[in-house]
C-alpha cells in the first residue's frame, strides 16, 4: 500500500490527474500493488474564495506523503506568477526538491521535428539543479539611491547581501543568482549515480567562460566529484552550444545535468524533439523526502472542462512517480503502454486521434491489465 497525495489544480489539472490516476491503479491490480490517494484542494479556485495559496497545515499534512500526483496550476482570472509562485515553486522550496528530473525519449510512432532522427536517436534525461541559481528570489527594481539588504535563510546556506546603489538611471532592476558548493554537490552526485544506471556518460552544461564566478564554481564542484567515478566519461558544454547538439546530435546525449536556468531553458527545446509539451512528464525529487510529478505543459484553461485535454504527459509522470517509490516494473509497462496507444492511434486530437481525455486513460489501463 501506498500513500499518495494528489493536488489537481487549475483548468485542465483535475481531468488529467484523474485519467493518471486510473492508469496508476491499473498497474497495481496487475503488479499487485494498491495506491490509497488523498486529494488537496489547492489552486486558484480556493485563492479566489479565501485569498489562500497554501497554508501551514497544507505542508504539514503534505510532508506525511511520499510523492505528490500534480495536475496543473494556472487560471486567467488570477494574475501570473501569483500561483505558479505562491504554490508550486513554494512546494518545490519547502520540500527540498533539488533535482527536476526531465526524461527526454522519442516514443515510436511520434514524430519528431529533427529530421532523420529515430527513437534510438533521443533518448537522454536531463537533471536540472531546482533550488538554487537566479530562482532564489533575490532581486528587485528601484529608481532612487538607496541601500538594499537582502537575507537569505535556507536550509544549505544563511547568506547576507549589503548593496549600496548610486547611479544616474531612472529606473534599476538587479537579480542575483546563487549556488553553494552543497547545492551543486548533491545535484551532480544525483547525476554521476544515474549515469552509473545507464550509458556511463554526464555532461554538464554552465556559462563559465563569462559567467565565471556562479558556474566556475559549479565547474569546479563537477570535476572534484567525477573523481569518485572514474567509469563515467565526462564532458562539458556552454549552454549555448548544448542547444544547438541537442538539434543535431542529440543521439550524443544519455545524462545532462545542469544548473536551474539553463535547466529551465533546454528542457522546453527538449520536450519539442520529444514531440511537444503533450509527451513531456517531470519530476521534483527530494531523494530523501517528499517528492512531486507531474506534466510539463500548463493548465489550458480554454479546454477546462471539455474532455479534450491529452492526458499522456501526466501519465507518463505517473510512470516516473511508481519508479520514484520503486515499482520499476509497473513504471515501465505504463511507458509501454503508452506506446502502444500511441502506434494504434488511440490518441487524441491534437495527436491526430479522436479519442478524448478518459478514452486515452481507458485504453491505457485497459493494456496494462490485459498484458
Amino acid at each position: 500500500m501506498y500513500r499518495i497525495a494528489s493536488i489537481g489544480g487549475d483548468g485542465i489539472g483535475p481531468e488529467i490527474i484523474l485519467e493518471g490516476k486510473k492508469v496508476l491503479d491499473a498497474a497495481g491490480e496487475r503488479f499487485n500493488f494498491d495506491v490509497q490517494w488523498t486529494d488537496f484542494d489547492i489552486g486558484a479556485d480556493r485563492y479566489l474564495k479565501t485569498g489562500t495559496l497554501l497554508t501551514e497545515t497544507d505542508l504539514k499534512e503534505l510532508s506525511a506523503f511520499p510523492a505528490i500526483y500534480f495536475g496543473a496550476i494556472g487560471d486567467e482570472r488570477v494574475k501570473p506568477g501569483i500561483l505558479e509562485k505562491g504554490i508550486l515553486l513554494s512546494l518545490r522550496f519547502y520540500f527540498d526538491q533539488y533535482i527536476n528530473l526531465r526524461p527526454i525519449r522519442l516514443l515510436e510512432g511520434v514524430t519528431t521535428p529533427l529530421a532523420g532522427k529515430r527513437p534510438e536517436d533521443i533518448d537522454f534525461i536531463v537533471v536540472r539543479e531546482n533550488t538554487e541559481d537566479f530562482y532564489v528570489g533575490i532581486g528587485s527594481r528601484f529608481k532612487k539611491q538607496q541601500k538594499i539588504e537582502l537575507l537569505i535563510n535556507r536550509e544549505l546556506y544563511n547568506v547576507k547581501f549589503g548593496l549600496d546603489v548610486e547611479s544616474d538611471a531612472e529606473e534599476i532592476a538587479y537579480q542575483i543568482g546563487v549556488i553553494t558548493r552543497e547545492g551543486a554537490r548533491r545535484v551532480i552526485d544525483y547525476s554521476f549515480d544515474l549515469a552509473e544506471r545507464r550509458k556511463k556518460k554526464l555532461t554538464s552544461v554552465d556559462k563559465a567562460n563569462v559567467l565565471s564566478d556562479i558556474y566556475g564554481l559549479w565547474r569546479d564542484v563537477l570535476i572534484e566529484r567525477a573523481s569518485g567515478h572514474p567509469g563515467v566519461t565526462t564532458e562539458f558544454n556552454f549552454v549555448d552550444a548544448i542547444t544547438m547538439w541537442f538539434v543535431k546530435n542529440p543521439e550524443w546525449f544519455d545524462v545532462v545535468v545542469t544548473p536551474n536556468m539553463f535547466g529551465d531553458i533546454i528542457t522546453d527545446l527538449g520536450a519539442m524533439i520529444q514531440g511537444g509539451l503533450g509527451l513531456a512528464p517531470g519530476g521534483n525529487i527530494n531523494p530523501e523526502g517528499t517528492s512531486m510529478f507531474e506534466p510539463i505543459h500548463g493548465s489550458a484553461p480554454k479546454y477546462k472542462g471539455l474532455g479534450v485535454a491529452n492526458p499522456m504527459a501526466t501519465i507518463w509522470a505517473g510512470s516516473m512517480l511508481l519508479d520514484h517509490i520503486g515499482e520499476h516494473e509497473a513504471a515501465a509497462a505504463i511507458v509501454s503502454a503508452i506506446e502502444k496507444c500511441i502506434l494504434s492511434g488511440d490518441v487524441t486530437k491534437d495527436m491526430g486521434g479522436i479519442l478524448g481525455t478518459s478514452g486515452v486513460g481507458d485504453a491505457i489501463a485497459e493494456i496494462i491489465i490485459k498484458a
